[in-house]
């Protein structure tokens, strides 16, 4: 599903990803951890497309099959909405809009029918317990509610790859647990893969394999 080799990131002076390697399988839960600083969150951007990596003799990023390394900014764009969804800490939900038109509107930027997207994003928040909120602006819903919507958002293309970076980090207890359960009756009914950057030791042990990282390496997977 996803194949990495030597990844490496400078910013200015700062090299911050020294030589990445690894791979996930289709459906596999990882997640990453390790101090501040570590290049987690520069890591999970260029996984996820959102930035990239410097380009040496051998780096190699590929996803779902696709070198993504060969792609253009449009057709990049349009891979990284296609084919990955995106969880952050802080949920990221338009204000302006309710809950399922935060929900449908990735579906609307892939030129899908907009009566479908909004029949699927209706489907994905009543699967997740949101049937009563659809209608709801971010402002009148709870954290725990926020960052479902943001699930069901990440969902609504049906992605390949599911990318969170500390999910859960703005969540009280039972919210931040009722999400790290959510990821895997995801994976189990989905079959998505989930690439997971976080600081919450339960949510990082729970998963198929936890890498660490130690100043812009991976140091250690299990």
């Amino acid at each position: 599903m996803i194949k990495a080799v030597n990844l490496h990131k400078y910013y200015d002076s700062l090299h911050v990803l020294k030589g990445v390697d690894l791979y996930i399988k289709k459906g596999e839960i990882v997640s990453i951890v390790g101090a501040s600083g570590a290049g987690k969150t520069t890591l999970l951007q260029i996984l996820g497309t959102l930035d990239k990596p410097v380009i040496e003799n051998n780096t190699l990023l590929e996803i779902n099959n696709e070198d993504i390394t060969n792609l253009n900014d449009k057709n990049l764009s349009k891979f990284r909405n296609i084919h990955l969804g995106f969880i952050f800490q802080f949920h990221q939900l338009l204000p302006e809009f309710t809950a399922i038109e935060n929900v449908y509107i990735p579906a609307l930027i892939a030129k899908r029918d907009k009566k479908e997207a909004e029949k699927q994003a209706e489907k994905l928040l009543e699967y997740l317990g949101l049937s009563h909120r659809l209608h709801h602006k971010p402002s009148e819903l709870s954290g725990g509610e926020q960052q479902r919507v943001a699930v069901a958002r990440a969902l609504i293309n049906k992605p390949a790859v599911i990318f969170a970076d500390e999910p859960s980090g703005n969540l009280d207890t039972a919210s931040a647990e009722n999400l790290h359960q959510l990821f895997f009756k995801l994976r189990d009914e989905f079959g998505q893969t989930f690439v997971i950057v976080t600081h919450n030791e339960d949510l990082a042990n729970m998963a198929d394999r936890k890498l660490v990282m130690v100043d812009g390496k991976i140091v250690n997977g299990n």
